[in-house]
């Protein structure tokens, strides 16, 4: 089983990352509702607005980009009890609440 995770940009769902099962790596999909927005922004630069989903082996520096570092990252890690190379987990747990800038990411419940 995969973790997911809902993708807004400033509040509106513009995708889903998730993280694939056995070790193959990243995707984030943008949401076909969203990219039919006249005003449909990139959440990144680096993932262009397309119906093709976007893969990666390691996740996504935008997204390693939203999450806190050093004894931040540390404090965040034991408060919700993740393993600290766990960037993933780390990302569902905190990038929803905590997060600088328009975009966020809220885990997604199986």
């Amino acid at each position: 089983m995969s973790r997911r995770g809902q993708v807004k940009y400033r509040g509106e769902v513009a995708g889903v990352i998730e993280e694939r099962a056995l070790g193959r790596g990243y995707r984030f999909v943008y949401d076909a509702g969203y990219l039919s927005r006249p005003d449909a922004q990139p959440v990144s630069l680096t993932l262009p607005l397309q119906r093709r989903a976007h893969d990666q082996e390691y996740l996504f520096s935008f997204f390693e980009g939203l999450l806190a570092e050093g004894s931040l990252r540390e404090i965040q890690c034991r408060l919700y009890r993740i393993d600290p190379a766990d960037s993933f987990g780390l990302l569902l747990k905190s990038a929803g609440s905590d997060a600088i800038g328009c975009v966020t990411v809220e885990a997604i419940e199986v």
